[in-house]
């Protein structure tokens, strides 16, 4: 395939401050591309049963029209949908000769500091929306969690379900927002738990807690209820989220937002 014994290039790397960070400069073929769908091996793509129904018979991608496969762990390729595909649908299709490489992989690096957001989940569809945002905005690690006031508890079987659930979230929304690498999505933890999970400490978002700033590379929101006096004595960092109260799945897009453009530099934190 084109390109494909060569050295893989690189993608940019971060920004200075003040300069245009990571965010602000996505590759144009990424942007140009119909969709981006992931795959097991970039020099053989191979899609599944259902990103090949997706291309063919819902986006209805003709031969020819850019798409991008990726590993998921950063790296990508640009493709064409393949003049193989003419005249046959999803389910027809050969899926190892839906897509052909049209360039060379990139390897995009991840990004520093890594950023955790821990959440306690709420009632209905509330946690895939977060995950689907938090995914959007670049959050690397993403953990559901359970409190001393969660009203939602995922345990047994159904904490398997419900995270399996999760990761499908962010596979998919990476694959809209032209995601390459996709973010982590632990089993379901404790606060006890989080700094052993990822290194380090979190900090929990409270009203009247500190300004958030890239110190803080975890950050945990609590139920609707709120935390609990024993965890908030804990011993750990607390951050506002600004002036009012926030929904419990609003707080932790909020975080990831605001934790996000620091890393990119699109804001600067305050002096």
């Amino acid at each position: 395939m084109s390109g494909m014994s060569g050295m893989a290039s690189q993608a940019g790397e971060p920004g200075e401050p003040g300069g245009p960070g990571p965010a602000m400069a996505p590759d144009p073929r990424l942007v140009g591309a119909a969709t981006l769908v992931f795959v097991a091996d970039l020099r053989a793509p191979t899609l599944d049963p259902a990103d090949a129904r997706h291309l063919l018979d819902v986006l209805r991608l003709r031969p020819g029209e850019p798409v991008v496969v990726s590993d998921g762990a950063g790296s990508w390729m640009p493709c064409r949908v393949s003049p193989a595909t003419a005249g046959r649908s999803g389910r027809t299709a050969e899926p190892g000769s839906i897509v052909v490489a049209d360039g060379e992989v990139v390897v995009q690096p991840a990004v520093e500091p890594r950023l955790t957001i821990a959440f306690a989940p709420v009632k209905g569809d509330r946690p895939e929306w977060v995950v689907q945002k938090l995914t959007e905005l670049g959050v690397d690690t993403i953990v559901p969690i359970h409190t001393r006031r969660s009203v939602v508890r995922w345990e047994g079987d159904r904490s398997a379900r419900a995270v399996e659930r999760l990761r499908r979230v962010a596979v998919e929304a990476a694959g809209q927002c032209r995601r390459p690498r996709l973010p982590e999505i632990l089993p379901v933890s404790t606060i006890g738990d989080l700094a052993d999970l990822t290194g380090v400490a979190p900090a929990l978002a409270h009203p009247g807690g500190g300004r958030p700033t890239l110190g803080h590379r975890v950050v945990a929101i609590g139920p609707e209820g709120g935390w609990d006096d024993s965890e908030l004595g804990g011993g750990g960092s607390t951050v506002g989220l600004g002036p009012t109260v926030l929904r419990a799945e609003t707080a932790a897009v909020v975080a990831g937002a605001l934790l996000c453009a620091l890393r990119a530099t699109l804001i600067a934190p305050l002096a």
